[in-house]
């Protein structure tokens, strides 16, 4: 059965929100439909990925509930901040949901991530550890860095965090790359920055040593308009994000389509697992907070603004309404879902302002993944700590 509508999806009318659903209804539900995505631009590149796309039931859910959990994380986080129980520095995810669900979705267990300060979405989606988040940020010892890192300072396991410093992440990520290459699995590292970021010199040094070398590297800019309270219009010659890496082969693709991202990401770990070396993709995308929770974000933007994407872009309500136009899910079935995950980031919040924090004796630990050192000098000669490993046992 095929259905229908003319509401807004991703900023565009959609005049047949199910093209085709492919498989019979299981449960009174479809088990697939597929879409069509706004068109990639492409650099350098005699073709790109199909801009039809499918999605299944099981698949859709799973892109659901991690964007709507990312997007709850994200208002407790600001929350936590407000009450002064998050304190230095905090950069929020909200809006750019896609942009992580829709790059893990196409990713191997061997492919690596390395991003900016803007981290906590990617710290939950590649561990699925929703305290672990919030607990970092309240620095208390169930955070994933137990406590110690906060908010820019986020590490699990093929993460790489979370880098404080603009655009430092990019040449970490074409070294990652080159660890892919020289140990011969395969694998890609997707290394991501702001559109502030991308002026930054050392990303261009990354991009010749990463075609040099021809790595598997693809460098992710996400496009959010602004960097802090600068709009890319002003900041950069060129906002063709995309086109940027000159040589290097480059894509761009809706950031607010959580299935144009993972189309995008496929079709870019197929280029570097061919051997052609590295590719630039930029992801349109926009963030409703300010740059952190500082920045009221209302300075160099008007509130309508900010509406008016709310209102026509949002990545979870466009695909909520995908999901519902083509009967991969049903309203109840999300709204369950909702609670579910209110639940899931209420229970953890609780636990992360109640959690214990660390002791002075882990001001050492874990500096070295096998131990080089075992005693750590201090402030002076001798004032030394141990060397300890927590990490490996928890």
């Amino acid at each position: 059965m095929l259905h229908s509508c003319a509401r807004p999806l991703g900023g565009q009318l959609c005049k047949n929100a199910a093209l085709s659903l492919t498989a019979a209804a299981r449960n009174g539900y479809a088990t697939e439909a597929s879409f069509e995505t706004k068109p990639f631009k492409l650099h350098k590149l005699d073709s790109g990925p199909s801009t039809s796309v499918s999605v299944t039931r099981d698949d859709a859910l799973v892109y659901y509930r991690r964007m709507q959990t990312i997007r709850r994380l994200e208002t407790s986080a600001g929350n936590l901040y407000k009450e002064k129980i998050i304190r230095g520095f905090c950069h929020l995810y909200s809006g750019q949901e896609a942009c992580a669900v829709g790059m893990h979705a196409a990713m191997r267990p061997h492919d690596k991530v390395i991003t900016a300060y803007r981290a906590h979405g990617w710290t939950y989606i590649l561990s699925d550890d929703v305290l672990g988040v919030l607990a970092e940020l309240t620095g208390r010892q169930s955070g994933c860095s137990r406590g110690k890192g906060g908010s820019m300072h986020m590490y699990v396991k093929n993460f790489y965090g979370g880098n404080g410093i603009v655009g430092a992440q990019i040449p970490l990520g074409a070294g990652l790359a080159f660890a892919q290459k020289y140990n011969g699995n395969d694998g890609v590292c997707i290394s991501l920055y702001g559109d502030g970021a991308s002026n930054q010199g050392q990303a261009f040094e990354a991009y010749n040593m990463a075609k040099l070398w021809d790595l598997p590297a693809i460098f992710v800019c996400e496009n959010n308009g602004y960097g802090m309270g600068t709009s890319n219009t002003r900041s950069s010659a060129s906002t063709a994000y995309y086109t940027r890496g000159d040589y290097i082969p480059g894509i761009q693709v809706d950031g607010m389509d959580v299935l144009a991202v993972r189309e995008a990401t496929r079709y870019a770990i197929e280029h570097c697992k061919a051997g052609k070396g590295p590719m630039v993709m930029e992801v349109l995308t926009y963030r409703y907070s300010g740059h952190s929770m500082s920045d009221p974000g209302t300075s160099y933007r008007t509130r309508d603004e900010i509406q008016e994407v709310r209102s026509t872009r949002d990545p979870i309500t466009s695909f909520k309404d995908r999901m519902l136009s083509t009967e991969l899910a049903t309203a109840e079935e999300l709204k369950k879902m909702d609670a579910e995950i209110k639940t899931q980031v209420d229970d953890a919040t609780k636990k992360a302002k109640n959690d214990k924090e660390i002791g002075l004796e882990e001001l050492t630990a874990d500096i070295y993944s096998h131990t080089l050192e075992p005693v750590i000098r201090g402030t002076t000669p001798w004032n030394a700590m141990p060397h300890i490993s927590v990490a490996g046992n928890r």
